[in-house]
């Protein structure tokens, strides 16, 4: 049986960066100092016990969020270790709704980049305090300043640095603890588990006195009771600056920042120090708030054992053993082994067949979980990413987990006739694990199409399904997945009426339809009154209007940012049915949609492009070429940054263009803005692309 260590001692967190700023290697060196591996796992080796996907080893990226546990000065840590790629966001996204606390990880040359910004945003939505650790301080170019000025310029966040690097780039060998003020250094230990603590040297110590009185004057703004102290001149203990920056991080008013170089296994036992110092325990934050599914009530549970058991499933994955595994973190509550639990969200109550302590892809079985902890369910049919879990005396829904929608698509059909199933059962299972993976069927020609966040994101998709279920697909070209919305508020009506002899069938509704904001989805209201239809039909009408924006009238693309306003209707005592009235619904938007000047939308790419000064001209003039529109320029470092918004029809083979432009000298990231209305003239040639492809599939 797992040792029980109480709240205050458990840590829920996660480790975000840039793709490359060193997450996967950092986890690594963090599991073998806790213990919980004899031997590092190397990235570059393929050897990551972290990145356990044969695929993930293979291009030395992490692709999913895997999660393990450790156990550092008598502290539980359960940690998930996220992508930094921005086709995996999903995985970050859903990472953040449970995790307590957030290990930013910074590189020492890069700084602040790209998809720091993103997951900080992300961070900053769901409210979770982080520590920022800066790595790579080894490296040729590392700039521990740079790094920190940019989390005020480009982050807009409060750092405080509470430690000072020890020589930099291959000099780096240590840092200095501005809290003890003692020096800790790792000298020439290849293996980073021996190293010194000692007092500062002679050549810091001026350096290091005056850091440290900047940081008690950043923290004595927090406390009322340093500012006393610090202003008496009386001599301030570790425990209780400690204890401020703890009080302070929780609360969102600062971040605290360490530096290290996790490759040489330098600085990642200050950075385990910092986890338990000063990321809060589930206690530390706000009790878990959800609805009540019948009344509709805002409910809280606290973290605690004794509050009814309340969980978020955060993550579906399909292990060879086990089956299915349903990542889940516990907020309030007990359950164990044999236990029923009520899924609130799908109203059916399931029996825990095994629960797992997860490490990476190895599992430990466990008899009972506790309030705060982050374990996996096996064998659980039909759990989905975002279902609430609780007791059915006292059922409560969580809010859901947001998730992007996907911006790209492309047809899939398997090589031979003969997997057709196998290969829609293994789509199915991966959407079930991936939400921001789809598949739907094209209206016009019936073939096949999945939506993926990205090239890569679809590509990583087809490679797991040929590993893992053994099913080979051709996959056809990426395509925009475009959408379809209104510009005009119409009426559409509809009275379906069929007669076949006996029972007929009727249905009769009108609605209105007007636009909402960009990114709104969708909205549907019943104004009916004096019952003109039934309640128990309202559902259908609602049913057969969300089938019928599946494919809208332009070009059978998907409809969005639409309102729908139920106003009136009829129906028959004896012939009115559900099926009737669906079908009613259906038609009556094709009807107000086609009369509401509908246009296409595409996705809008914020692109990020850094490059030598000289090729600036030729970048711009590309840009602009793609219908791009550039937002911002700036110098960082000696190179200039480009910020544009391009279209994402225009961005395919973008990268090889750029190291045409750049000479191999420009990189460039790119991640979903926003949809927008597309041009009439393209919007033309698009509907013309999509005519052709119907007549050619005939």
């Amino acid at each position: 049986m797992t040792q029980r260590y109480p709240l205050k001692k458990v840590r829920n967190i996660g480790i975000l960066a840039h793709i490359d700023a060193g997450k996967t290697t950092t986890t690594e060196r963090i599991l073998f100092f806790t213990g919980i591996t004899y031997k590092m796992g190397e990235v570059d080796e393929g050897t990551a016990v972290m990145d356990w996907m044969a695929l993930e080893q293979e291009r030395g990226i992490t692709i999913t969020s895997a999660a393990t546990t450790c156990y550092w000065k008598n502290h539980r840590v359960n940690i998930i270790d996220t992508p930094g790629h921005v086709d995996f966001t999903a995985e970050v996204e859903r990472s953040l709704r449970v995790l307590d606390g957030a290990i930013v990880i910074l590189c020492g040359v890069g700084g602040v980049e790209p998809q720091s910004e993103t997951v900080w945003r992300q961070a900053d939505r769901y409210k979770v305090p982080r520590l920022v650790y800066v790595n790579k301080m080894d490296r040729v170019g590392a700039d521990p300043e740079k790094a920190v000025e940019q989390m005020r310029t480009r982050l807009a966040a409060n750092p405080l640095v509470i430690q000072i690097p020890l020589g930099k780039e291959e000099n780096f060998r240590g840092v200095i603890d501005l809290i003890g003020m003692k020096e800790i250094d790792w000298g020439d230990d290849l293996l980073g588990t021996k190293f010194e603590v000692r007092n500062i040297s002679d050549e810091y110590k001026d350096e290091a006195q005056e850091k440290r009185n900047g940081m008690i004057e950043q923290l004595s703004d927090m406390d009322d009771l340093l500012i006393e102290k610090y202003l008496d001149g009386a001599e301030i203990p570790p425990e209780e600056i400690k204890r401020v920056i703890r009080k302070a991080t929780n609360s969102l008013q600062l971040v605290p920042v360490i530096f290290g170089a996790s490759f040489r296994n330098k600085g990642v036992h200050p950075l385990l120090d910092s986890v338990v110092d000063y990321l809060p325990s589930p206690l530390d934050i706000p009790p878990i708030k959800g609805h009540h599914p019948r009344t509709h009530n805002v409910e809280t549970r606290k973290a605690s054992d004794d509050e009814p058991f309340s969980a978020l499933v955060f993550k579906i994955t399909n292990d060879p053993y086990v089956g299915s595994l349903s990542f889940i973190r516990v907020y309030s509550g007990k359950t164990k082994v044999g236990s029923s639990v009520y899924n609130a969200t799908k109203q059916e109550e399931e029996r825990i067949a095994r629960l797992l302590e997860m490490h990476s892809n190895k599992r430990k079985d466990i008899k009972e979980v506790y309030a705060g902890d982050i374990v996996a369910l096996g064998s659980m049919k039909n759990l989905s990413t975002g279902d609430s879990l609780c007791l059915r005396n006292h059922p409560l829904i969580l809010e859901q987990i947001r998730f992007p929608e996907p911006v790209i698509s492309a047809f899939i059909e398997p090589r031979s006739k003969r997997e057709h199933s196998k290969l829609a059962e293994s789509l199915a299972k991966l959407t079930r694990e991936d939400p921001t993976f789809k598949i739907m069927q094209d209206p016009m020609t019936g073939q096949t199409l999945v939506y993926g966040m990205g090239e890569l994101h679809l590509e990583v998709l087809m490679d797991r399904m040929e590993r893992e279920f053994g099913v080979k697909a051709n996959l056809g070209r990426p395509q925009v997945a475009y959408k379809e919305t209104i510009t005009a508020l119409s009426e559409g009506e509809s009275k379906y009426v069929r007669q076949t002899g006996g029972r007929g069938q009727y249905g009769h509704c009108k609605i209105i339809v007007e636009p909402l904001r960009r990114g709104a989805g969708y909205e549907f209201i019943d104004a009916t009154k004096s019952g003109v239809i039934p309640k128990e039909f309202i559902p259908s009408v609602e049913k057969g209007i969300k089938e019928a924006m599946e494919t809208g009238v332009v070009a059978g693309f998907p409809v969005t940012d639409v309102k729908t306003t139920l106003i009136d209707g009829s129906y028959h005592e004896v012939d009115s049915s559900s099926i009737a009235f669906k079908i009613a619904g259906s038609l009556a938007f094709k009807d107000a949609e086609s009369k509401a000047n509908p246009t296409l939308l595409e996705p809008i790419m914020s692109l990020e492009v850094v490059s030598p000064d000289e090729y600036l001209g030729d970048i711009v003039g590309d840009i602009n070429a793609r219908r791009g529109k550039i937002e911002k320029m700036e110098m960082r470092g000696g190179s200039r940054v480009m910020k544009a918004l391009v279209p994402l029809e225009e961005m395919f083979g973008y990268a090889t263009t750029l190291r045409t432009l750049t000479q191999g000298r420009g990189v460039f990231s790119m991640e979903f803005f926003r949809y927008a209305i597309i041009p009439s003239p393209i919007m033309e040639e698009i509907i013309a692309r999509v005519e052709g492809r119907i007549s050619a599939h005939r």
